[in-house]
């Protein structure tokens, strides 16, 4: 079946991981390789991140619950500064291939774990105008990788799982959208990420001149 829609992840595809961030902060810190993420990991639908995406608890309510899970976990962190590592980069390459299957005529929708900035964060609106749908955790009251995440995106689209790609740097978040009968994008080198793009699609998205990084 031809692909009608093209959905994306935001931090981690459209902009740069956070992961190499947490790196650099568990190293200054003194902590564990892999701690936040691991921290991010256990009890995945209930814990202070999770609860902030879905909008459950405030900003400050987050940095104590998170706090208190780290120090459960024998270690101690600045919510607020590991909160700040998430800003990333805008990837050009990637803004480039929305770009080119807006162009096509393409439905583009940007699925986004997220939460209210306490400070409003950057203005990104000239890359967020782009796309035809972005839901975000922290206004649907779900949050990826629960299915209803996915079969909302898909109603408001409207489109059939099956004619859509979804690009994410997380397979936890690919599985159920595969299961759905999505096609399945793991972004973990960009430009090999938009190869696939470009192979599922049928039509170039990349620059030839240059390359994701």
């Amino acid at each position: 079946m031809a692909i009608r829609a093209v959905l994306w992840d935001f931090g981690g595809v459209i902009l740069s991981s956070p992961f190499e961030a947490f790196t650099r902060y568990e190293e200054a810190h003194g902590l564990p390789d892999g701690f936040i993420r691991g921290l991010n990991a256990t009890d995945p639908d209930s814990n202070a991140w999770a609860r902030l995406e879905r909008s459950e608890v405030s900003f400050d309510e987050f940095c104590a619950l998170f706090e208190a899970e780290a120090a459960s976990a024998g270690q101690v962190i600045d919510a607020r500064d590991v909160i700040a590592l998430l800003a990333g980069e805008l990837r050009p390459a990637m803004v480039e291939a929305v770009r080119r299957c807006r162009d096509r005529g393409m439905k583009l929708g940007l699925l986004t774990n997220n939460f209210v900035s306490p400070n409003g964060g950057r203005d990104l609106s000239g890359v967020l105008n782009l796309f035809d749908l972005i839901l975000e955790s922290s206004k649907a009251g779900v949050r990826k990788p629960d299915p209803r995440f996915y079969e909302r995106a898909c109603a408001e689209l409207d489109i059939e799982p099956h004619e859509a790609v979804f690009l994410d740097d997380l397979g936890v978040n690919l599985k159920p959208a595969r299961a759905m009968g999505m096609t399945t994008i793991k972004v973990v080198d960009p430009d090999e990420a938009l190869a696939a793009l470009e192979a599922a699609v049928d039509f170039p998205v990349r620059d030839p001149d240059h390359h994701a990084g």
